[in-house]
């Protein structure tokens, strides 16, 4: 991905449409047959859950909620997305596992503080081993392969916003290359929930809203991908520079 998004005209039917029908010509030139998404509650998770099921029909679609000392508010909006269109929801409580994972990993050597990045980060990466173990399950029981869809956007993504071996990672990503703004004009021609598709961003895991977080507003990292000057280019430039690992592993070329 490079900054020139802006000067693609966008038309979300159009859009919409060729999402839709990337979807279906993969999973039949690949023999493949469902999809798991992890349901966040947020618009992200909410739209692509909307893509696949109009791509591969409800009854191929599973959603995942996986509350981890999470607001009880997410496992509700999960249920308003999953209810609106129709697939299947389980829930998974990681609190425990999370806890339980996080005592084991303790060996005395750091305070709570040089441990906090650790401790968010762990919760994601709980998050998609589950998704990856229940693909595999739901594989084996129902006779066709599942894929695990990763949720990330295009501004997400720049500026490596996502936990590698978390969220970041995927068997598929539909909206990868889409901005925030595009994604909720899709997830307006979807006619996702406005209170989901509204709801202001977080990681969940913070207590801190995306942009808080960022330290940049998604408006700025759009202009920026749209090739404007904005005041936090530097600060954006910088995300995506340190960032740039998340995005594969670096390896060494022989010569």
């Amino acid at each position: 991905m490079d900054r020139q998004l802006g000067k693609m005209e966008f038309n979300v039917k159009e859009e919409t449409n060729n999402i839709i029908n990337f979807i279906k010509k993969y999973y039949e030139e690949s023999n493949l047959g469902g999809v798991v998404i992890g349901i966040s509650g947020g618009k992200d998770s909410a739209v692509v859950s909307a893509l696949f099921t109009k791509a591969l029909g409800k009854e191929n679609v599973i959603g995942i909620t996986m509350p981890c000392h999470s607001k009880e508010r997410d496992v509700e909006d999960a249920k308003i997305i999953s209810d609106y269109f129709g697939f299947e929801l389980y829930e998974v409580n990681l609190t425990r596992t999370f806890d339980v994972m996080k005592n084991s990993l303790n060996i005395n050597a750091f305070s709570n503080e040089e441990l906090l990045d650790s401790d968010i980060n762990l919760k994601p990466r709980l998050r998609m081993a589950t998704l990856y173990y229940l693909a595999a399950a739901f594989s084996k029981s129902r006779k066709q392969i599942y894929l695990v869809a990763g949720t990330g956007n295009a501004c997400e993504i720049y500026v490596g916003y996502f936990t590698k071996g978390g969220d970041g990672m995927s068997d598929i990503n539909v909206l990868a290359n889409y901005k925030v703004s595009e994604v909720l004009k899709i997830g307006e021609y979807l006619k996702v929930p406005r209170e989901i598709l509204y709801k202001v961003p977080s990681d969940g895991l913070s207590e801190q809203t995306d942009e808080e977080k960022l330290g940049i507003t998604y408006k700025e990292i759009e202009e920026y991908l749209d090739g404007k000057k904005v005041k936090n280019a530097s600060l954006i430039e910088n995300k995506h520079r340190i960032n740039k690992h998340k995005k594969g592993i670096i390896y060494y070329e022989r010569e």
